[in-house]
């Protein structure tokens, strides 16, 4: 048994396993060699020029001056010769041979570095020119007679290193860059042919994936489908043996957040096959031809590893339909990719057993020819959760909180309408925040609504300077709002109406809208009633109106235009509906309709929010009473709840049996200043 073990952990260590074991001192266990790098090479030839250039390793003469050299050499004729370097403006010194057993010589051969040759030169000095050492030489050398020879000296081995050091520097710079641009792309000193290599992350039986099915909570109908390609890939033959083919790809389709991406992590983690991720930016280099090299590869490896999977993220990156806009000139290297892309998918022989997974928030902009059958044969369409499935997910993500016994999941399911997967995560971990901020031992429910209220309407900011006029006049914007959607039938009903600024906002209002999948000509008149219901407040109680409703106004505009142009919910215009679910006609430079039926959708928009804005009075008229109490009571508390509401009104008359109990915030409708983001004012729509 221990061979057989020690056999298999050598053979991982070949394939270059993730799981091998390191020992103390960083060498791989069972002595494998290591791997031969070329940067070895490098420092090797560095080491040796360094070397050859400034350490002595025996022979070279020891250095001296002229004074030295006449006192103590030539007066007492021990000199043998001396030799001038002309080209060096050196002088090189010869003593003789009976003379270097004088102990003043020993010095010169001791076992060092720096030990000189018996044979000489055994000193040397630096003189200005070649004719000043002349005449003095030839002053002092008039008795003694040495012998002088004159040489031109070339360093053979430094011209060299001078020579090459450049060239080194500029490949080294040239290999630094190319590793920069290339991003890296394999490993070691093979980067620069690395660059057209795929970058898809393999996960394989030695890469064991944490997630799994029992991990995705919700998406019922998503997870069946996807478990049918994990179960293709592990029986083929159930399915091939009665004439069926295997599909060739599936497209995750689906809002941000609502959990593309973790069920492709889920099919890593179920099925027992390789399984390549990607993402649609890794193709996109700065090269041409790059991205169309890297699908190949990657291709070519998922063939070798058949049967597997292929997963690419966000591939509308790569896959933008092709020629959208073609007055101004396209991205060839990107079409490139994207034609290499459909021709890999579409060239596969029928049962190979790769299968491909792409996800994407954006399938309306995806090329025609990516979704055609034969290349993705399945759309999996992944959707907001509903009440149910956002229970499911709760119950994931409460899993490591610490928190009280009683929390009830089925009423923060029904606070949270219109949130993702990844939304109900961020509740989930901001609560916990909550709590250890006010030092808890464990997450309260006030903490979760605490947290809802952060993450739809922003941070409170109490401190915020609001002049008295100011407040009283977003006092009855926010009680008008309040009341007309007490009143309304349709209307969402009310949970909390707070004075207090929250984000860039001055006030808010929190809704518990109904869960529909369809909504009525009367429901989307009740909803435009009910939001111009603080304008309308403005209005009726001081006369003149203010900046606060522009949130309200584009909302309303919008929704407007939407049942006319849209929804064809105007009697002028008809049953007719201008709106482009493909997003193929971005390029087209005419309206699809004429100027004439222009006028008549804004003659009929101006009309539809003019009706809705009357009735916001009439109503408000007819609860002038009420609408003070709620106003003066926001003054005094500076929020209050549907409790407050029920006392001055009455119970609502029109209530939905899901939202009875609906003490605390879900979706909130904001009154803000005209710098509010956008994207805020789209999720208090919903």
């Amino acid at each position: 048994m221990t061979d057989k073990k020690q056999k298999n952990d050598n053979n991982n260590k070949e394939k270059g396993s993730p799981n091998q074991s390191q020992n103390g001192n960083g060498s791989s266990s069972g002595g494998s060699k290591p791997k031969f790098n070329i940067y070895w090479v490098y420092i090797l030839i560095g080491l040796v020029f360094f070397s050859i250039q400034f350490l002595n390793f025996g022979g070279s003469p020891q250095k001296t001056n002229w004074s030295n050299f006449e006192k103590d050499m030539l007066k007492t004729g021990d000199v043998e010769r001396v030799v001038v370097i002309t080209n060096q403006q050196k002088v090189e010194v010869y003593i003789k041979k009976d003379r270097l057993e004088n102990p003043k010589y020993k010095a010169l051969f001791e076992k060092s570095l720096n030990s000189v040759s018996k044979s000489g030169p055994h000193y040397f000095f630096n003189i200005g020119s070649a004719e000043s050492f002349e005449k003095q030489f030839s002053e002092a050398n008039e008795k003694i007679g040495v012998p002088k020879d004159y040489e031109i000296r070339k360093d053979v081995f430094g011209d060299l290193f001078a020579w090459i050091l450049p060239i080194l520097l500029i490949v080294a710079f040239y290999l630094f860059i190319f590793r920069k641009m290339s991003g890296g792309a394999g490993g070691g000193a093979g980067n620069i042919f690395n660059v057209g290599k795929s970058r898809a992350q393999i996960f394989d039986k030695d890469t064991t994936a944490k997630i799994d099915f029992k991990d995705v909570a919700g998406l019922e109908e998503a997870k069946l489908e996807i478990k049918e390609i994990v179960d293709f890939l592990k029986k083929p033959k159930k399915y091939t043996e009665l004439g069926g083919k295997i599909p060739k790809g599936a497209l995750l389709v689906g809002p941000p957040g609502t959990g593309k991406t973790l069920l492709a992590k889920a099919v890593a983690g179920e099925a027992n096959v390789p399984f390549f991720s990607i993402s649609g930016s890794d193709f996109v280099e700065m090269f041409v031809g790059v991205g169309a090299s890297r699908v190949r590869d990657l291709f070519k490896q998922a063939k070798e590893k058949a049967p597997c999977i292929i997963f690419i993220d966000e591939i509308d990156a790569i896959g933008r339909a092709r020629g959208r806009n073609p007055n101004f000139g396209a991205n060839d290297e990107r079409e490139n990719t994207l034609n290499q892309l459909l021709t890999e998918m579409d060239g596969f022989a029928t049962n190979t057993g790769v299968i491909i997974l792409a996800a994407t928030n954006r399938a309306d902009i995806l090329d025609r020819a990516l979704l055609r059958a034969g290349r993705f044969d399945r759309q999996i369409h992944v959707e907001l959760p509903d009440v149910n499935e956002r229970k499911e997910i709760f119950k994931v993500h409460l899993r490591p909180i610490k928190m009280e016994k009683d929390l009830d999941v089925d009423f923060l399911s029904r606070q949270t309408p219109g949130f993702s997967g990844a939304d109900i995560a961020n509740v989930c971990n901001e609560a916990a925040l909550i709590a250890a901020r006010k030092d808890k031992k464990q997450v309260e429910k006030q903490d979760f609504l605490d947290a809802i209220d952060r993450i739809v309407g922003g941070l409170e900011k109490k401190n915020k300077i609001i002049s008295l006029a100011e407040k009283k006049t977003i006092a009855y914007h926010e009680a008008g709002h309040a009341t007309i959607s007490w009143m309304l039938e349709h209307a969402s009903p009310l949970v909390k109406v707070t004075i207090i600024p929250r984000g860039k906002s001055l006030g808010a209002a929190w809704y518990l809208p109904e869960e529909r999948q369809i909504t009525t000509t009367e429901q989307m008149m009740d909803e435009l009633i009910a939001t111009l219901g603080g304008r309308a407040a403005e209005d009726l109680t001081f006369g003149k109106i203010s900046t606060g409703a522009l949130n309200d106004l584009e909302r309303v505009t919008k929704q407007a235009y939407a049942m006319v142009a849209y929804f064809g919910m105007s009697d002028k215009v008809g049953n007719l509906s201008f709106y482009d679910s493909s997003g193929q006609s971005e390029y087209a430079f005419t309206k699809p309709y004429s100027d004439k039926t222009a006028e008549t959708i804004d003659k009929e928009v101006s009309e539809l929010v003019e009706r809705a804005y009357n009735k916001a009075k009439d109503v408000l008229q007819e609860n002038h009473e009420g609408l003070e109490k709620l106003a003066l009571q926001l003054l005094e508390k500076e929020v209050i709840f549907s409790e407050d509401l029920e006392i001055i009104f009455g119970k609502r008359k029109y209530t939905t049996h899901l939202y009875e109990e609906s003490p605390a915030p879900a979706a909130v409708s904001e009154e803000n200043p005209a710098d509010q983001p956008e994207e805020k004012k789209d999720d208090a729509a919903a």
